[in-house]
């Protein structure tokens, strides 16, 4: 990326950030819907055991970026897991043991 003293070359785009924007916002919940000309995702933080949760900032985009997305996060994540390990999530893990407390005959 260009600095600020810099002409940006012909094809590439120079983006400025306000402060109040590089600050950023954290999520722990993200809510996604689309329609036939949009991506419209919210992201949220939830405080555990509190019944509400407040949308941080949304994000539109068109089908086209939506999916260009898509895959810059599988690649940053693919990238992530060969640098740092595999990330796990809780609904992937199986239970060791029986679920149940009871024993099945």
């Amino acid at each position: 990326m260009a600095n600020n003293n810099e002409q940006p070359k012909p094809g590439q785009v120079q983006v400025n950030m306000t402060p109040e924007v590089e600050k950023g916002v954290y999520s722990n919940l993200t809510i996604m819907g689309f329609t036939p000309t949009e991506f419209i995702m919210d992201f949220v933080f939830h405080h555990p055991g509190m019944p509400r949760a407040n949308v941080q900032s949304r994000v539109v985009m068109s089908p086209v970026q939506a999916k260009r997305l898509m895959r810059l996060l599988e690649q940053n994540m693919a990238n992530y897991e060969k640098a740092n390990g595999m990330i796990t999530l809780p609904e992937d893990v199986q239970p060791k043991g029986p679920i149940s407390p009871f024993k099945i005959n």
